[in-house]
């Protein structure tokens, strides 16, 4: 059956278009997984931001070596009170960061699912996992909207500054709904907008790689959970978008040169830019 957008067929450029941000995206980490930059931050300044989004120093020490590149807005298993024997899944993950600190809160008797689109990633988290003891953690290519992973399969979803990367944010909540058991829970740290972005940072696929362009309204982030069937949709944290993330990111610093943006100017778009923490639950059945 062909996807509908709000009951109508989507057009055949909408979609043209949503699979060329993909393959920018894609493209985009897969060159941050051979080293070659990052979504947030600079790699100078990783250790640094990752502390200041909120992971301690005690989970960056016991991580495998190359597990944190930075990609992270906040810290999603800070909040999500995981309990031993879950199965969590963690969208877009990455180098497997987030994964390996879920795997120590669940324990040998749970499970860590990591999906990611892009092949890079995938495998520098599974060369990450061959580091350590960690056979209850397993990483699947695949996209978000489409998930690979069984119905009322998962305890928990977790996800870390990758929704808003996504062209159909409303599909990846509709998928999350579908994998989680009735009860389970999300916890999504991601980029929003408290203002609309001007068109050219809007139409820009590097500044969508580097987690600008693709961020939504922060009233239709929660909209689209809702819309999803998700309850209980509830910020629990917001914070202004780190600007030294900005300042140290290649990304950023390229949009800005290339599109001749200036200092003042950046930092007022930076300024309507927010990093939240996202909590909702899907209803169990009566």
């Amino acid at each position: 059956m062909e996807r509908t957008v709000d009951g109508e067929k989507p057009d055949s450029n909408d979609l043209k278009n949503e699979e060329k941000l993909r393959k920018a995206v894609r493209e985009g980490y897969a060159r941050i997984a051979a080293g070659s930059g990052s979504c947030c931050c600079g790699p100078a300044r990783v250790q640094d931001i990752s502390l200041k989004v909120g992971y301690t120093a005690g989970e960056l020490e016991v991580i495998p070596e190359g597990a944190n590149l930075g990609l992270g807005c906040g810290n999603p298993i800070a909040l999500a009170s995981l309990k031993e024997g879950e199965t969590v899944l963690d969208l877009g993950s990455g180098p497997g960061l987030d994964c390996f600190l879920a795997a120590a809160k669940v324990g040998p008797g749970g499970k860590v699912i990591g999906v990611d689109m892009t092949p890079e990633m995938v495998e520098k988290a599974r060369a990450n996992a061959r580091q350590g003891t960690y056979n209850h953690v397993e990483f699947r290519l695949g996209e978000i909207e489409n998930l690979p992973v069984a119905d009322n399969s998962v305890d928990v979803i977790i996800s870390n500054c990758v929704i808003n990367l996504s062209p159909d944010k409303k599909r990846v909540f509709e998928e999350a709904f579908r994998v989680l058991k009735p009860g389970g829970r999300v916890m999504v740290s991601d980029i929003t907008l408290l203002k609309e972005l001007p068109d050219f940072i809007k139409n820009s696929a590097a500044a969508y790689v580097g987690c600008l362009s693709g961020a939504i309204m922060r009233d239709q982030y929660l909209a689209a959970m809702e819309s999803a069937g998700f309850s209980d949709v509830k910020i629990l944290d917001e914070t202004s978008f780190p600007i030294d993330c900005i300042a140290n990111d290649p990304t950023a610093q390229a949009v800005a040169d290339n599109l001749n943006i200036a200092g003042d100017q950046l930092k007022d778009i930076i300024d309507g830019v927010v990093s939240i923490k996202v909590a909702a639950v899907k209803p169990r059945q009566d």
